[in-house]
């Protein structure tokens, strides 16, 4: 034998040895529940016998079975390559009929009319049934649903590398005359199974995230009805946190059934990504900000034993909670005097247009004329302002208008906060408001006068731009005024262009301003910065945020959310647009979203909240929505969402239109009928079937609530 021949022999004998350690570890001899009978290339047939179902203690609905011609005793000589050397992978379905269980219904029915009656005594007691007729009675069949196949395949990195697993969705052989022995997998051959990876995922997520980016988020489950004699309880089942990123991830279920928790087991996973470093050394630091319309993320409550989400921070040694962890809301809490208000400056001529937009969003439900014209008008400054001396006047003119609402609506003016009126106003149209014949004249007079100091308060400027408004629309004098200007101005424009009336107009009625009053909550005197940039500056940074929402005005609530989420989509699309190639990763989370993603608005690519959902991948913007109803949310977000984790929904209407995706008709009726808090039924994007899962509860370390 020459040096190449022994190379491939011990090469050979290697892989054989791999072989039957894949074999010992996927196939419990003790485990054997019966021989697969029938199969076609979508379901197969089992047929098991009492004692073996009682000896792998049970065989619930949907756990998980193997078919294989592989015998776990007799595997020394095997060839990974063979096309036997593989494990069906089945669900159970539900029982099937043998040929022969008419007549062993028959011999049921006559054995329990003997015993009927007598209740010392059950039909299959051995006094009551003979052995050989009750061992024939034993037998039964289960209808199970193929998933898949593993198989053994050459390493993905390394060709003389060690064997790997591989799993196809679907059966490459047609097996109508062989014989299959069917196991229960239990314990480690199980955690194999329901955690198992694509090779190339796994090696991708390792040089990514880390050799150990995986996260246990709780226990395999099979039915509602659990006993620990089914010895599957303490398998764990894990996910990729990687797996939620640039994705979207859905949340659904019935209120108290464990969306909540299951939410913070998440962002707790995604969190713990920065144990790790990724490939430049760095630790994995993921930006997450949750929408917390209850304030239970924020805020220690009962319900977690006091352990909020927001100590998360905690679990991470030699962590500082400035540096990881941050919270913000309109209210102040009692409990968190570290939070950070959502407030802006409405006065400033940076949050001009942002202020403007918070007010639109309050007025978005008001269809009066004068309220809809007044949202039409923007406060963006024009690209021409400083070249352009009309230009300039009249912007300004429109921000001092703009300003004198503000403070008729009641929002605090900044301690200093001075305007200039100087050269803004007509000279001639100011003579002839003071010299006006009208029935308000003292009213126009005392406008025009206000109108001349340099230096007037925002209050005289507000009476005197309603004064104006009225003069503009009631009065003849205006009329000449603006013909004869119109006529010897270069522009032709009129002295009071559309903007400048729209502004204006919200004066025609009281209820204009006290509408526009509804943000002042978002109002702050004392405050320089936008909070939305605040937020986004702490996303990038890799922290987690929690929006408060369980206080304050709903409408200033969902107005300021919008903002964020806006800055947060229009930011990381620029970073796009530039070419960065480390845009930076984020996760937000969306409880009650059928109120943001509602199924009518399949079209409305206007709204951020939908344009983040459908568009956010591409940015690396990834989303967990939550919510009751499946059928609420939009189809096309429905029909991209990669993870889904199922808790109880109590209607057909629901389940249905969960059956559309994946293999979530095969847990339907256990979906309508289970209602155990946090018995999920998981799909990520690493995973390839949907896995029963008993949630873990959201815990902390026992000193993190101190």
């Amino acid at each position: 034998m020459g040096i190449q021949d022994g190379i491939e022999t011990s090469i050979g004998n290697n892989k054989k040895i791999e072989t039957k350690q894949w074999i010992k570890e996927l196939l419990q001899p003790n485990q054997l529940v019966g021989d697969l009978y029938s199969i076609n290339y979508e379901s197969a047939k089992v047929i098991i016998h009492d004692t073996f179902r009682h000896n792998v203690g049970g065989i619930p609905s949907l756990s998980f079975l193997i078919a294989t011609r592989l015998d776990p005793n007799n595997c020394d000589d095997i060839d990974y390559k063979d096309e036997d050397t593989s494990f069906i992978l089945l669900r159970v379905m539900d029982s099937t009929t043998l040929p022969q269980d008419v007549e062993a219904e028959r011999i049921r029915v006559e054995t329990a009319q003997r015993v009927s009656g007598d209740s010392s005594k059950n039909y299959d007691d051995n006094s009551t049934m003979d052995y050989r007729t009750k061992n024939l009675l034993s037998f039964a069949g289960i209808q199970c649903r193929i998933i898949g196949t593993f198989y053994l395949d050459d390493n993905v990195s390394n060709s003389e590398g060690k064997l790997q697993l591989r799993f196809g969705c679907d059966i490459s052989n047609y097996y109508p005359n062989h014989g299959l022995k069917v196991y229960k997998p239990n314990g480690k051959a199980l955690e194999r199974i329901i955690n198992y990876i694509d090779p190339y995922t796994e090696q991708t997520n390792k040089e990514k995230y880390g050799p150990e980016s995986k996260v246990k988020i709780g226990n395999v489950r099979y039915a509602s009805t659990n006993r620990r004699f089914q010895n599957i309880d303490d398998v764990p089942v894990y996910i990729f946190p990687a797996d939620l990123l640039s994705q979207k991830t859905a949340l659904f279920g019935m209120t108290r059934t464990g969306k909540s928790n299951t939410t913070k087991i998440i962002a707790k996973s995604v969190f713990e990504l920065r144990k790790h470093n990724d490939a430049k050394g760095n630790p994995i630091r993921i930006g997450q900000i949750i929408f917390d319309p209850n304030g239970e993320y924020a805020n220690e409550n009962a319900q977690d034993n006091n352990n909020a989400l927001k100590n998360v921070w905690k679990m991470v040694p030699g962590s500082q909670k400035e540096n990881e962890v941050v919270t913000y809301g309109i209210t102040e809490h009692p409990n968190d005097p570290d939070r950070k208000m959502m407030l802006l400056n409405f006065y400033l001529d940076e949050n001009l247009s942002i202020g403007k937009e918070i007010i639109n969003t309050i007025l978005s439900t008001d269809t009066s004329k004068y309220i809809s014209n007044f949202v039409q008008v923007n406060f963006d400054k024009p690209s021409d302002y400083d070249s352009n001396r009309s230009v300039k006047t009249r912007y300004d003119r429109k921000v001092l208008a703009y300003r004198a609402i503000l403070a008729k609506a009641g929002f605090s003016i900044p301690s200093g906060f001075t305007v200039s009126t100087k050269g803004l106003f007509n000279d001639k149209l100011l003579s002839i408001m003071e010299n006006s014949l009208s029935d308000n004249a003292n009213e126009y007079l005392q406008a025009a006068r206000f109108f001349r100091m340099e230096h007037p308060s925002l209050k005289q400027l507000a009476i005197a731009f309603e004064s104006l408004n009225k003069f503009i629309g009631e009065n003849k004098e205006y009329k000449d005024f603006e013909t004869d200007y119109i006529k010897t101005s270069s522009s032709g424009n009129s002295w009071a262009d559309e903007n400048k009336k729209k502004t204006l107009g919200i004066f025609e009625r009281q209820n204009g301003t006290r509408q526009i009053g509804k943000a002042i909550p978002q109002h702050s005197s004392d405050t320089s910065s936008d909070y939305a940039d605040d937020i986004y500056k702490d996303l990038i940074g890799g922290k987690l945020v929690i929006v408060d929402q369980s206080c304050g005005d709903p409408e200033l609530n969902k107005s300021s959310a919008y903002r964020i989420i806006t800055k947060i989509f229009k930011n990381n699309q620029l970073e796009f647009i530039h070419g960065n190639p480390e845009i930076p990763e984020i996760l937000v989370y969306v409880e009650e979203a059928h109120n943001i993603l509602p199924a009518g608005n399949d079209l409305d690519m206007s709204d951020m909240w939908v344009r983040t959902a459908k568009e956010g991948a591409k940015y690396k913007i990834g989303m967990v929505y939550a919510t009751q109803e499946v059928s609420s949310i939009q189809k096309n977000i429905l029909k991209n969402t990669s993870n889904w984790f199922i808790s109880h929904l109590n209607n057909t209407d629901e389940t249905k239109e969960l059956c559309k995706y994946y293999d979530f008709a095969d847990f339907e009726p256990s979906i309508r009928r289970a209602q155990d808090k946090g018995f999920l039924r998981v799909k990520t994007l690493s995973n390839l079937f949907v896995i029963p899962v008993q949630v873990d509860k959201f815990e902390l370390p026992a000193d993190s609530s101190k």
